[in-house]
């Protein structure tokens, strides 16, 4: 336990602590954080996450685990009793640019798959399943988790921002999960997507690999709420200001819910992550073949995008992304 954490502080409640001291504790019990950056917003305590993979948008090793660190550190600083004191009320996930997310990180688990490698992809689907926890359950009952979505959200990679409390997209956003089409399933979409809108909607959603526009995502129970182009941060924003009269209530809330299935929904996790790590070892040479030219696909719409990005040609509200190469 820290000894000089910002909950120790002696200071009235009531009295601001800037940004610095909120993230520089954060970085002290977590330590590095690759693939994040952090943002404080002292006004409406808000941790801003922004997701940032490298080298494309993928869920990769290193960014579920950086999530899973920060969770654990946010709760080891200020859970429990500190709730009074602590400077964070809304942790709120971000991303910029055109893609969200294209899911999981098929580079990495076509590594795995050739070196036979099952402990890699287990700890992979661990520490997705991790993130997942701790957004669904407030970070421990800590904070309100959110996230905004503003670019294409592709496969696996929509369940972290999905099982936030709070979850809300762009108008021009889509969403698909389009595994299926490959003989493939993401990590934690069934258990995520059932608790939202229901096991026989999501079954039909993840069986189909349809697209769906935010208002179609909306329509089905998957978000919480649309946005105007470029106005997601500042929906969250306004939630945040006028909502914070009654966080303690609205926690409460969130944490109440989801005890209902707490044991449930986390034994589900788990036995979807071996199911999926059995998945994968077990893959044909023709079913890997196919990932390999989907990660190949992905790469060349990311140099398309970069490439329109530099003739200044490319807007994250308007940018028209090809989809992602179906199985053949």
């Amino acid at each position: 336990m820290l000894t000089h954490s910002v909950h120790s502080i002696t200071r009235p409640k009531d009295i601001e602590v800037s940004s610095a001291e909120v993230i520089g504790e954060i970085r002290h019990e977590a330590g590095s954080l690759p693939q994040l950056k952090l943002e404080y917003e002292p006004p409406i305590k808000t941790l801003w996450v922004t997701i940032a993979p490298e080298p494309k948008p993928v869920f990769t090793l290193g960014l579920v685990d950086s999530v899973s660190r920060l969770q654990k550190a946010i709760v080891a600083l200020w859970g429990g009793e500190d709730y009074e004191r602590s400077p964070i009320r809304f942790f709120a996930y971000r991303a910029k640019g055109p893609i969200f997310t294209f899911g999981g990180d098929l580079d990495f688990y076509l590594d795995c798959i050739g070196r036979g490698d099952r402990a890699a992809l287990q700890e992979h689907a661990r520490l997705s399943i991790e993130g997942v926890l701790g957004n669904a359950t407030s970070l421990s009952g800590t904070a309100i988790t959110m996230a905004t979505i503003e670019g294409k959200g592709i496969g696996g990679g929509i369940d972290a921002p999905l099982s936030c409390n709070l979850v809300i997209a762009e108008e021009q956003t889509s969403f698909s999960y389009p595994e299926v089409k490959f003989n493939h399933f993401p990590v934690a979409s069934v258990a995520v997507l059932s608790q939202r809108i229901g096991t026989r909607a999501a079954h039909r959603l993840l069986s189909t690999g349809a697209e769906f526009t935010a208002a179609e995502f909306e329509a089905l129970g998957a978000l919480d709420a649309t946005a105007a182009s470029g106005q997601g941060e500042a929906w969250l924003r306004k939630y945040a200001s006028e909502t914070m009269p009654m966080h303690a209530a609205r926690l409460g809330l969130y944490e109440a819910f989801h005890r209902r299935r707490a044991e449930e929904f986390r034994n589900e996790l788990v036995a979807l992550a071996a199911a999926w790590t059995d998945h994968m070892l077990r893959l044909s040479p023709m079913e890997i073949s196919r990932l390999q030219r989907i990660s190949v696909g992905q790469d060349r719409m990311l140099q398309h995008i970069y490439g329109m990005a530099k003739q200044g040609r490319v807007e994250t509200a308007q940018v028209r992304v090809p989809a992602v190469p179906a199985a053949e």
